[in-house]
């Protein structure tokens, strides 16, 4: 269904997206959000990768993918690998980065195998970013790009971004890094997140500017249209006994932590909010279920999470619960979109 809302857009609409002629790669692939970014400005997607099964029949299902690399990505630094990828413009990824973040154990957590999500196999996820860096040195883009939580240019972490600098010169880039809010590109959500932007020693270009000044997209305005459930979206949506309790006490952008400190209570369901119409959304995490809507005591539709992510109105989840975990885990295309163009313009073309 067509909408007139101009925060909507669909799949279909890449077809008609101009080519600006770029190849780009793209690791821990996830749902496809920093690949359909990189279409969104243009560039030609000839290749991802995912360790989740999952994640790659969301992946081909939406974007048709041409090459497509189910496997950790360290696999990829020994198996054969079609010539077209020794000519990339760019190597992009997502490592996990679950162990950066500031909430959960963080430090405890660096150098300890862990599993990723369930059913993978077990994985040093401080090390991943490292892997990703061998696959840079081995395909030889002309940029690399990865993107990363806030919480690796923090504390303990900074000492992580001294050897992902040291290693990208190691192989012979120039890397910077970047905070960047998804707000400021357009995305009705605050999500900050780091990229990582490295470009070979041999090619000559000036240092890298990337500064989104967009103007911020508040929810009600992105979810305007779709504001009308259908029965099916009532029970994906029916609150629980927890924000049936909590979210009439809560203010609009507050979590249920602050109604609770209000009456005297520990700082527990700081986590759970109700949104605020008026401004762009909260990060949505993977446990965006927990996001409560702003006019109303229930948790955000289907479609209103595709609209804070900044994702197609068409794109296919297989369930509610993977749209809340694939939105909240992947890049919102349009922040991938922003980043990709400017690299496009100061450093490729």
């Amino acid at each position: 269904m067509t909408s007139n809302n101009p925060h909507s857009w669909h799949l279909s609409d890449l077809a008609s997206v101009p080519r600006n002629g770029l190849k780009v790669m793209t690791t821990f692939s996830c749902g496809g959000g920093s690949s359909m970014g990189y279409k969104l400005s243009g560039y030609d997607v000839i290749a991802a990768n995912d360790i989740d099964a999952q994640m790659q029949e969301h992946y081909v299902r939406n974007l048709h993918s041409q090459n497509y690399f189910l496997c950790p990505i360290g696999d990829l630094l020994k198996r054969d690998l079609p010539d077209e990828l020794v000519h990339l413009d760019v190597l992009d990824g997502s490592p996990p980065c679950s162990t950066f973040s500031l909430a959960g154990n963080r430090e405890q957590d660096w150098g300890r195998l862990k599993h990723f999500r369930e059913g993978q196999t077990e994985q040093v996820l401080s090390d991943l970013f490292f892997d990703y860096i061998d696959l840079v040195d081995r395909l030889r883009p002309r940029v690399a790009i990865a993107e990363n939580v806030r919480g690796i240019l923090m504390g303990n972490a900074k000492g992580y971004c001294k050897l992902i600098f040291d290693r990208f010169r190691k192989a012979g880039y120039r890397p910077q890094a970047f905070l960047i809010n998804s707000a400021d590109c357009g995305v009705p959500q605050r999500r900050e997140r780091t990229f990582f932007c490295a470009i070979r020693d041999d090619i000559k270009a000036p240092r890298l500017t990337l500064a989104p000044k967009m103007t911020w997209v508040s929810a009600a305005e992105a979810c305007a249209d779709v504001e009308c459930l259908t029965p099916e979206e009532i029970a994906e949506t029916k609150p629980t006994a927890c924000p049936l309790k909590w979210w009439p006490l809560t203010k609009p952008g507050e979590s249920f932590a602050d109604a609770r400190a209000r009456m005297g209570l520990s700082n527990s369901l700081f986590n759970h909010y109700r949104l605020d119409g008026s401004k762009p959304a909260n990060t949505l995490t993977s446990n965006s279920h927990i996001m409560n809507h702003w006019d109303t005591c229930r948790k955000l539709t289907r479609r209103e999470l595709i609209r804070l992510g900044s994702f197609p109105d068409d794109y296919q989840f297989a369930s509610y619960r993977m749209a809340t975990y694939l939105i909240g885990m992947s890049v919102p295309p349009k922040m991938m979109q922003f980043v990709a163009s400017e690299i496009a313009k100061q450093w490729l073309n």
